[in-house]
């Protein structure tokens, strides 16, 4: 049985993984890399004037928008001012090598149709980018766990205030500097803290700016 062709735009912004994904998908007869981008702001444009089916998308491209804006940009047919609308959106499925619930979150968020890890064998990523192409979602094993860990326990939510505070942690400032900065007295600072410490389930403020840097809390 003959599969339908699916045109694909390759989004990554290493030269030797662009050429390695290249090769691999040549592979496929089904499988017809339209373009290469070595750039998000490159991707979106490519995908508003190839139309592709998939775009493959890593999240990581250097300066310049990330994978998430490029694939919020993309579902939304936002090649730029006065672009025009050509049919369907493309279908972006992410292909990373990064798999934190913010990750996730933020790329499902935007409107990716899968999620596919770096290290999945390459079967895996042919039926992935054939699934995306008919807007069914894929998502590697780990993703799935971790997708489902978020649904049973949301990430914490912090007040305005609370990011603020973490803001100036994560520069290093102490207790003091934090209430000139933010013109607010010590013990204002130290109550906020207690809260911080409680909604992200640490005990120190290193485990907290770590904590924050990994659920993308710091403003």
């Amino acid at each position: 049985m003959n599969r339908r062709t699916v045109r694909v735009l390759v989004c990554d912004d290493h030269a030797v993984v662009r050429a390695g994904l290249l090769a691999l998908l040549g592979s496929e007869p089904d499988l017809d890399v339209v373009a290469e981008a070595g750039s998000g702001e490159e991707a979106v444009v490519l995908a508003a004037r190839l139309a592709p089916d998939v775009v493959l998308m890593d999240l990581q491209l250097g300066p310049g928008i990330d994978g998430v804006e490029a694939t919020r940009r993309i579902t939304a047919h936002a090649a730029g001012d006065g672009a025009e609308e050509r049919g369907p959106a493309p279908h972006v499925l992410v292909l990373t090598t990064y798999d934190t619930d913010a990750d996730i979150t933020r790329a499902i968020g935007a409107g990716a149709t899968g999620y596919l890890l770096k290290a999945e064998r390459p079967e895996e990523l042919f039926a992935a980018i054939r699934a995306a192409a008919v807007g069914r979602t894929t998502l590697s094993p780990p993703v799935a766990d971790r997708v489902m860990a978020r649904l049973r326990t949301p990430a914490p939510v912090l007040t305005d205030r609370e990011r603020d505070i973490l803001g100036q942690l994560a520069r290093g400032l102490g207790n003091r500097d934090i209430a000139r900065a933010l013109f607010i007295s010590e013990a204002t600072v130290k109550t906020h803290l207690g809260r911080i410490y409680d909604k992200l389930g640490v005990e120190t403020r290193a485990g907290a700016v770590a904590k924050a840097n990994e659920e993308r809390l710091l403003p």
